[in-house]
């Protein structure tokens, strides 16, 4: 998989964008209402990236954006994590978690010192993945906090050098 970082506008991020939530809906009932700000994704706040297949096609997705203690569940230099996605085609060979460590590499360059997730109980793959990579439950923030079948993850980023250095990361 080729991992490209592409922005939340582009058209092969919408696409996805709009599996994920119909993906939602069958899980959950209804779409992420979580407000988002396309900008958010924008460098060096954030980042949006897409995965391609051999052949070309958009089959993963995964997108970070950054988080300030301003919300109860957050602290200063965390890095939400959202749109985790992979078309159903493509499932079971290893592209989420390829997407995740990417996205963790890049918050932690940005000078990110925590990556942090909301997920929830009937997404028994994404639980287990996070689990796998190291993801610890946490206090539970987001629009969907009250909810039970809401799952709130976090875990530590090391330190990058460039970030404690006091130099830019280069992204992408």
């Amino acid at each position: 998989m080729d991992i490209r970082v592409v922005g939340y506008s582009h058209p092969d991020a919408q696409r996805l964008i709009a599996a994920v939530q119909q993906e939602y809906v069958v899980r959950y009932g209804g779409i992420d209402t979580t407000p988002v700000d396309p900008a958010e994704f924008d460098s060096p706040y954030g980042l949006f990236a897409v995965g391609y297949d051999q052949d070309g096609s958009p089959v993963a997705t995964g997108a970070w954006r950054a988080r300030e203690g301003t919300e109860a569940g957050l602290a200063d230099g965390d890095a939400e994590l959202k749109r985790m996605y992979t078309v159903p085609s493509a499932r079971g060979r290893g592209l989420a978690r390829r997407m995740l460590r990417f996205l963790e590499q890049q918050a932690q360059c940005a000078g990110r010192r925590r990556m942090v997730l909301e997920t929830g109980t009937e997404q028994p793959e994404a639980l287990a993945l996070y689990a796998a990579e190291g993801y610890l439950p946490t206090q539970k923030f987001g629009v969907y906090r009250e909810y039970e079948q809401s799952v709130c993850l976090a875990k530590p980023l090391p330190v990058a050098a460039a970030a404690e250095a006091g130099r830019p990361a280069r992204m992408g």
